[in-house]
C-alpha cells in the first residue's frame, strides 16, 4: 500500500561509484528487512543486497565485496553503496521491503518503482 521511493541511479563509467537510497514510512522500515533487486532487459529480475531489521547482511556473489548494504534507523532509509561498478551491474534497480529473508533474498511485500543504473565500459 505504503510505496518505497528510491533515488541515486545515473550514468557512470566503469569503475565509477554510485549510492543508491530507499525512503519508506516508519510503520514499513521499523519491522521489515529491506534490500534491493535488479534487472536488466531481457534478464531475470535477481537479488543484490539485503539488511534485515537486526542489522544483519548478505550480497549475491557477483557484488560481494563492492557493493554495501546499510540502512539509518532515523531517517527510515536504506543506501546501497555500489563501488567498482561494472556494465554488467547495468540494470533497474528495486527497493523492496518484507518480514522473511532467505539468504540475500527476501520475502517481497513491499516494492519501489525502481531507478535506472548505467554503466559505460
Amino acid at each position: 500500500q505504503e510505496q518505497l521511493v528510491e533515488s541515486g541511479g545515473g550514468l557512470v563509467q566503469a569503475g565509477g561509484s554510485l549510492r543508491l537510497s530507499c525512503a519508506t514510512s516508519g510503520s514499513i522500515f521499523s519491522i521489515n528487512a529491506m534490500g534491493w533487486y535488479r534487472q536488466a532487459p531481457g534478464k531475470q529480475r535477481e537479488s543484490v543486497a539485503v539488511i534485515t531489521s537486526g542489522g544483519s547482511t548478505n550480497y549475491v556473489d557477483s557484488v560481494q565485496g563492492r557493493f554495501t548494504i546499510s540502512r539509518d534507523n532515523a531517517k527510515n532509509t536504506v543506501y546501497l553503496q555500489m563501488n567498482r561498478l561494472k556494465p554488467e551491474d547495468t540494470a533497474v534497480y528495486y527497493c523492496a521491503a518484507g518480514r522473511l529473508t532467505f539468504g540475500v533474498r527476501i520475502g517481497v511485500e513491499y516494492w519501489g518503482q525502481g531507478t535506472q543504473v548505467t554503466v559505460s565500459s
